[in-house]
């Protein structure tokens, strides 16, 4: 059984740090219901003065960081030696998890706080996809092999949509004009109408 859910990470960027109050609530909103978890995150803030504040923090107890710990090293050892680098990476990412924890540290904030601007923020976060968990062991049981995997994001389709248009336009004006054929003329023959004298 898989002891995770398939994780990601996201960085996203606030310039002008206009918040309005509802990012927290919306997480809060998928945690409660189960629907992911947050392994780890960071929250770097430049007020307009060069003020700076930081957050850092995660969803996993002590336990449950040493697990994933083990997990990321023993996946890390297969691929560096095979199934006895698995049990060493085990016990190594178990003991750094230990020691330095998971995730970002404080030299990450430091260096996110170093190159954002004034006045705006930055918050990277690594989830854990819970409603995919049974998904996931699913998978594995299948032998299937991940090929490919990627975010839709809205303005991803404006672009390609922006891209189709400028790309019909081209066409158009590369694509010669044909001119339209005069129509051939047609002559009607009138009946005589004359009287024989």
């Amino acid at each position: 059984m898989v002891l995770f859910g398939p994780l990601q990470m996201f960085v996203f960027g606030f310039p002008g740090n206009e918040f309005k109050g509802e990012i927290l609530p919306a997480l809060n909103e998928a945690r409660d219901e189960g629907i992911i978890r947050v392994i780890d995150y960071m929250f770097v803030l430049k007020d307009k003065n060069g003020l700076i504040y930081e957050v850092e923090g995660s969803d996993l107890g002590r336990s449950e960081m040493l697990e994933l710990g083990a997990g990321i090293g023993a996946l890390m050892g297969l691929g560096a030696g095979g199934l006895k680098g698995a049990e060493i990476g085990a016990v190594m990412g178990a003991e750094a998890a230990a020691e330095h924890g998971i995730g970002f540290t404080q030299e990450d904030m430091d260096q996110v706080a170093k190159d954002i601007p004034k006045n705006s923020a930055a918050l990277i976060m690594i989830i854990e996809h819970l409603w995919a968990k049974n998904l996931k062991q699913a998978l594995i049981n299948s032998n299937a092999v991940m090929i490919a995997h990627g975010m839709l994001p809205i303005d991803m389709f404006i672009k390609i949509g922006a891209m189709m248009a400028a790309e019909n336009e081209i066409a158009k004006k590369s694509t010669p004009q044909k001119k339209p054929r005069a129509k051939k003329g047609t002559t009607k023959k009138k009946a005589a109408t004359g009287k024989k004298k």
